[in-house]
């Protein structure tokens, strides 16, 4: 144990899976602190100001595991010849027969009786039990049966074997807002999406990768897809307002429409977060009033596939829509200033503002449906376009503070911590990411059913899914509310349940899973992804020996391998340090680096990269300009083994500006607002990009490879 001049804080700390120490991204060891165990215990629900406190704490942690005949959930890993088990813990002296019951995700029902004689009991479940979320009760007879939620989750996610086969996969990889086309309203839509996935189809691609698609305010600071509203709900922003059927026959939809701004929203070579909101929300209301007009006559083919899209968002969709209706109703989105009964989510209070609002809350409905059907669209489209994958999603590791999901789900969230990242070559003093985190033991009292919430809606309509921060399943990097993230430690998180949930959603979906595990990531890490069929990722910027790039055939084959990511500049823009410059800008370089040093070795950067490309074969002996050396650094990815390759949109259309400057806020830069300066039909009718992604995605295809399991 780290040095504690508090011992019972520092036993609070261990059985609350707060780290000791760790070491940082220089190997240096870095002991927590009694002032960070005490502010992080206290944001789990356990204070322990004072060493008597701490026992306190203790002590109640004891007497619930002693009061707990079952535990509250339990995730079994499915293997050959192995059966789930009932941990029993009782603590009575005469032996007393009970009944198990066993209630199937199917509804099927199952009991037996069971001999309770003894404590810490293993008992046999009626088996056998396919992979589910089932219910087990025991009950003896004194007292309420204790009940558990039986997580029977499979070996292995959604595989890329199980999707491909011995094959690998060429795709590409976009900021879907960011895309400028003639048709959408200043905000890259799921038609946009359509569109790029039925022209990259015939060239040989397998997927169009897009950034979270999770719900956002749309205004001021809060337009970041990394620090969502919600991230079991999406942003309507991404409908395309004029692919709503009842647009045809509704008029004062389109009267509305005509007097919309959208010259000057597709114009703007920014994006306009609040005023396309109230460009669509506008019109988007009056057609919301069309369909109810409609339904109301009979029920249409339309009305039965929105009952049934709702159906599936479970009740969760109408406590967001309650969630969005009261930020209208008090003009205030923060839930945390509303006054206390609605900020407590009181239940008969909830209960009498829906009925008074009926309206708006059907509209708030409506929109997420309409919006989960047209991503259903595009993905259909692009399964038609014949990709094998379609649409690979990507998921946030938090929700912001003021969301609904801290609305909806406030007991689960730590309250005085925030998610971020140690000190590293990057930031000094750490990162705050703002987001809060999730508790585990809260967690897992809850079943995971939050969990399993956010993991259904980000599979849903994909063929891939990309998680930030995959780490996050293992250890998160938590903050004490207002100090530097210098002074922030690690958090254990039960690490195969939450492989184990993942798993099961995974292969409900059939849809794969890449785990994004840049930076500073345990050893043990990339162990457990391959151990759950889950991809790595690889960036080229980031594949590097010192100042070498590594050569093609290093990069391991269970991967996706792309370029850049967000949080760099497109290829051209960090070949010709269009980052640095901004940083200097906003001074936010490094310290005691000068940009001319920076741009320095940023320009050995770019050599290095260049020789890399030449000892390929992708780049000629005497090329040396921005664009030849972008479009052969989208070659080489396709020489390298990964199971999957993504082109950035962004590289391809030559963009030099990055979408965000990671640890400059927004107020000081404005990240996530930049828009592509190419249209997206002239981009696709680019014969030279064209042949790059005709001719990578047949070299993916037709690459030799090492076998499964051979290459890390």
């Amino acid at each position: 144990m780290s040095h504690s001049a508090r011992p019972a804080l520092a036993e609070l700390a261990d059985r609350l899976g707060v780290y000791r120490d760790y070491h940082d991204i220089a190997g240096t060891r870095r002991p927590t602190s009694d002032a960070t165990r005490e502010a992080l215990c206290a944001a789990m629900g356990f204070a322990g100001a004072t060493e008597s406190e701490a026992r306190a704490r203790l002590d109640e942690l004891a007497a619930q595991d002693r009061a707990r005949v079952l535990a509250p959930v339990q995730v079994f890993r499915a293997r050959a010849g192995a059966a789930p088990g009932l941990q029993v813990r009782r603590f009575e002296a005469t032996p007393r027969e009970a009944e198990l019951a066993l209630v199937l995700e199917s509804g099927e029902r199952r009991h037996t009786t069971v001999s309770l004689a003894g404590n810490e009991l293993e008992l046999a479940l009626p088996g056998p039990l396919e992979p589910g979320v089932h219910e087990v009760s025991l009950d003896s007879g004194s007292g309420a049966p204790a009940r558990q939620v039986l997580v029977v989750a499979p070996e292995t996610a959604w595989r890329a074997e199980d999707a491909l086969g011995d094959g690998r996969a060429l795709g590409l990889w976009t900021n879907l807002y960011t895309v400028r086309s003639r048709a959408n309203w200043g905000f890259g839509d799921f038609s946009d999406l359509a569109r790029l996935a039925e022209w990259a189809g015939p060239l040989g691609a397998d997927f169009v990768a897009v950034n979270p698609l999770h719900a956002l305010q749309n205004r001021g600071e809060a337009i970041a897809p990394y620090s969502p509203v919600s991230r079991i709900f999406g942003n309507p922003l991404y409908i395309d307002v004029e692919a709503v059927p009842e647009l045809a026959d509704a008029p004062r939809a389109r009267a509305v429409a005509a007097l919309q701004p959208l010259a000057r929203l597709r114009e703007s070579r920014e994006l306009q977060h609040p005023a396309v909101q109230s460009a669509k929300l506008a019109v988007l209301r009056e057609l919301h009033r069309a369909f109810a007009a409609r339904e109301r006559v009979g029920a249409t083919a339309r009305g039965r596939a929105h009952a049934d899209m709702r159906a599936r968002l479970g009740p969760e969709l109408e406590r967001f829509a309650v969630f969005e209706a009261l930020q209208v109703e008090l003009r205030e989105p923060d839930w945390r200033r509303w006054p206390v009964e609605l900020r407590d989510a009181d239940p008969a209070v909830l209960a009498e503002f829906a009925r008074a609002h009926a309206e708006e809350l059907g509209f708030r409905a409506w929109l997420q449906v309409e919006l989960e059907l047209q991503l259903a669209a595009a993905a259909d489209a692009a399964r038609a376009a014949g990709l094998r994958l379609g649409v690979c999603k990507d998921l946030a590791i938090g929700s912001a503070p003021d969301s609904a999901d801290t609305w909806m789900c406030r007991s689960l969230f730590a309250d005085g911590a925030s998610l971020g990242a140690p000190p590293d070559a990057y930031a000094a003093a750490g990162q705050d990411w703002g987001l809060p985190p999730l508790v585990p033991r809260k967690l897992a009292a809850d079943g995971y059913s939050f969990l399993r919430a956010v993991l259904r809606a980000a599979f849903r309509s994909s063929g891939a899914l990309r998680i930030d921060h995959v780490m996050g399943l293992q250890r998160q990097f938590w903050i004490p509310a207002g100090r530097p993230g210098s002074e922030g430690t690690y958090v254990a998180q039960p690490a195969a349940d939450l492989f184990g949930v993942l798993a099961l959603e995974s292969r409900r979906a059939r849809s794969l899973v890449i785990g994004e595990d840049l930076g500073t990531v345990p050893a043990e890490l990339g162990p457990e992804l391959e151990s759950w069929g889950v991809l790595s990722m690889r960036v080229l910027c980031f594949e590097r020996d010192e100042r070498q790039f590594r050569p093609s055939a290093s990069y391991p084959r269970r991967a996706l391998g792309l370029v850049v990511t967000h949080d760099l500049p497109p290829l051209a823009g960090w070949l010709e340090g269009r980052d640095l410059e901004l940083r200097a800008e906003v001074h936010a370089l490094p310290p005691r680096q000068a940009l001319a040093a920076a741009q320095a070795e940023r320009a050995g950067d770019r050599a290095a990269l260049a020789e890399r490309l030449r000892a390929e074969g992708d780049l000629g002996a005497d090329a040396s300009d921005t664009e030849t050396l972008s479009a052969a650094a989208q070659r080489f990815l396709a020489h390298t083994p990964c199971r999957l390759v993504a082109l950035g949109l962004d590289d391809l259309a030559g963009e030099r500006e990055p979408l965000n400057l990671p640890g400059v806020p927004v107020e000081v830069h404005r990240s996530w607002s930049r828009r592509m300066r190419r249209e997206l039909d002239e981009l696709t009718a680019d014969g030279a990009v064209e042949t790059l992604v005709r001719e990578s995605a047949a070299r993916v295809k037709t690459g030799a490879a090492a076998p499964e399991g051979k290459q890390e």
